[in-house]
């Protein structure tokens, strides 16, 4: 029987053990698994390998997308990686040039060493899309919604670009979950995730996952994240997997409350522009209607430096924390050019929109009511330390080693 999503996560791995039927699955803290006889197990040898708890999670993650495979990884950047270690040293990939910092480091470092090439493009922009193909080029890297000023980019029409390049198109969902968007439905050959974020929700565990489409590439994955010793812990999977099961539940909440202070920032007179799908004034909203199931948790938005102290807004907020992640049940706040995006060079940033007025939320699930109080006077904050003059400590990148830039 084909059931619905919200029914596959409660019952998720309820089918893992065959000893007593336990209804929450079951956790197999153990490196190694006794053979049976020479040559012969039970299907486990060495958890690196394989484990049932880290099987569990990953056969519930390829179901939610569609898949006909996933890998558990130890992060979320052990997942990109891994995707990254499917290419030779003389491939070329072309990256959204808004995406996420980590992203962008990773890929300038292997960049530098001379292990691959990465092009950072508009991906909507199709003609400068075409520009970029070399005859060396083997993926499109996509995240829709962009990590962090939530652009949409048409999944189908990149898949058939890619198809017709003979690329590979590999989308990050991070910032939706497989059950706001399944980009495998739309002809993507790999889906990869930060677990850390929605899917476990509770900003306890770091983990990631990639999805494969085919089977090919999940033995493919399968083989690369065994030799790379990429692959997620037995606990982090069960917390992850734990975590998902709410994952519904948890979604609706943080649309409700994304969409209301999206809303309320929009008619701010101190904001200067939202970026929320969700808005009909947003560029990609008909698109992220026809392509998504929600709109998400997420949201940015752009404040004027000479109205807004951003320093004393960000450090004025009660129930938005000042912090790096998304995804978990709390709010966040942060500066994505000092904090989440601190790795990427200045010109990279100006080019992909990410300026000092930048602010990046993770609403959570907490009051409505609460948040956009907190907001309102954190707003009331900033605009009164601007007035004033007041000279708050610059949020220098010094601050924030690039190498520390996280979610």
């Amino acid at each position: 029987m084909d059931l619905d999503p919200e029914t596959i996560l409660p019952l998720a791995g309820q089918d893992v053990d065959d000893s007593y039927n336990s209804v929450v699955p079951p956790l197999y803290q153990s490196a190694i698994f006794q053979f049976e006889d020479v040559g012969e197990t039970k299907g486990y040898d060495y958890t690196r390998s394989g484990n049932p708890t880290r099987a569990s999670l990953e056969k519930t993650l390829a179901e939610l997308d569609g898949g006909a495979g996933a890998v558990a990884c130890a992060t979320g950047m052990a997942a990109v990686s891994t995707v990254t270690s499917l290419f030779g040293a003389d491939a070329h990939l072309i990256c959204a040039h808004d995406c996420y910092g980590g992203t962008e480091r990773l890929f300038s470092h292997l960049d530098d060493q001379g292990k691959l090439s990465v092009s950072y493009e508009d991906l909507s922009d199709h003609d400068a899309l075409a520009d970029a193909v070399r005859p060396e080029t083997e993926a499109l890297w996509v995240e829709t919604p962009s990590n962090p000023l939530l652009r949409i980019v048409d999944l189908e029409a990149l898949a058939e670009f890619a198809d017709a390049h003979g690329l590979r198109l590999i989308v990050d969902n991070t910032f939706l979950s497989p059950l706001l968007q399944r980009p495998l439905d739309y002809g993507a050959d790999l889906v990869v995730y930060s677990t850390t974020k929605y899917l476990n929700g509770h900003s306890d565990v770091v983990g990631g996952a990639i999805i494969a489409r085919t089977e090919a590439l999940a033995d493919q994955l399968d083989f690369t994240a065994n030799a790379h010793g990429t692959v997620a812990a037995p606990f982090d999977s069960w917390l992850v997997q734990r975590g998902a099961k709410t994952l519904p539940v948890r979604l609706r909440q943080h649309e409700t409350n994304a969409r209301a202070l999206a809303h309320f920032l929009d008619d701010h007179s101190a904001v200067d522009r939202v970026c929320y799908p969700g808005l009909r004034t947003h560029p990609g909203h008909e698109l992220a209607r026809a392509q998504q199931n929600g709109y998400g948790g997420m949201v940015s938005f752009f404040v004027d430096e000479e109205q807004v102290d951003v320093n004393e807004l960000l450090r004025s907020t009660d129930v938005f924390a000042l912090a790096e992640s998304l995804g978990g049940v709390e709010s966040l706040i942060e500066h994505p050019a000092t904090m989440s995006h601190a790795s990427m060079a200045p010109e990279q940033r100006e080019d992909a929109g990410i300026t000092d007025g930048l602010i990046r939320l993770s609403v959570g699930i907490e009051s409505t009511d609460d948040l956009r109080a907190d907001l309102s006077q954190a707003l009331t904050a900033g605009a009164e330390a601007a007035a004033s003059g007041h000279d708050t400590p610059a949020p220098a990148e010094a601050q924030v080693p690039p190498s520390e830039g996280a979610c």
